[in-house]
């Protein structure tokens, strides 16, 4: 299979597959269920940032500096983003959107809140597009590895999306088909990378290492602080073996498809 055929089938993969599952997740309001998605979600992100993706972007790069810098430019970057609500998804237990609670509409109907998710998570999922493009590009196991991340993360917060279109007013038939129109977006975006980096090469190192700070952000600055809400020692040893089954569930496809 070619590269590009990697790149859409990977694309379309993961945005489809995290719609659906999210809708599943998100129709049957199972709360328990995505405080476990998200533990295994921080996992396999930081599983593939510091197995994969930031070695490979190492031994591609001229300059560790640069590099690393890159890698610091990126986390302030999408810090910058996420504070201009274009990167703001809800993960933690006292979220509305996590309420185990039918939804409320709302009083205006297809709200803004609605809208601005989903203006928010198609700029996302375009993004991921290119993060895979990138990936595939540099090596198909790569590849491989930061599309299982990708979809791994994108479950939980298309769970959170999901049901704020409800809350904004959306019937579950028209928050199903927004969501599903938003994944393209991670089509459109692995296709056009695809065309744009076969001319420019070198700049796929500085791509992995701004997909490694996207990563972390999400991980560290916007998953992890919800786990703090559950501070029983239950849910704490449940959250450090899910994470750890999300570290290793990269490993183990690291072996089976071979460094």
């Amino acid at each position: 299979m070619t590269v590009l055929l990697w790149i859409i089938a990977a694309s379309l993969l993961g945005g489809v597959l995290s719609v659906l599952c999210a809708a599943l997740f998100a129709l049957n309001a199972r709360a328990h269920w995505v405080n476990a998605l998200v533990s295994y979600a921080i996992g396999a992100l930081l599983g593939a940032v510091f197995l994969d993706i930031l070695p490979e972007a190492i031994r591609l790069a001229t300059n560790g500096a640069v590099l690393s810098g890159t890698l610091l430019l990126g986390i302030l970057l999408f810090f910058t983003l996420e504070k201009l609500l274009l990167w703001r998804h809800c993960h933690h237990d006292h979220c509305e959107v996590h309420e185990p609670h039918e939804p409320v509409v709302s009083h205006e109907p297809h709200g803004r809140s609605g809208m601005m998710i989903m203006v928010g998570d198609t700029f996302h999922n375009f993004v991921d597009g290119i993060i895979i493009a990138a990936a595939f590009l540099t090596d198909v196991h790569l590849g491989v590895v930061t599309a299982l991340a990708i979809i791994a993360h994108e479950i939980p917060q298309e769970v959170g999306d999901f049901m704020i279109l409800l809350h904004s007013g959306y019937s579950r038939a028209q928050a199903l088909m927004l969501n599903l129109l938003s994944s393209l977006a991670t089509l459109v975006g692995g296709v056009l990378a695809y065309f744009a980096l076969q001319s420019m090469q070198g700049a796929v190192p500085t791509l992995l290492a701004l997909a490694a700070a996207s990563m972390i952000y999400v991980a560290v600055a916007d998953l992890i602080p919800g786990l703090h809400q559950r501070t029983r020692l239950r849910d704490t040893l449940e959250q450090v073996t899910l994470i750890v089954a999300g570290v290793s569930s990269i490993f183990l496809v690291n072996l089976m498809v071979g460094t």
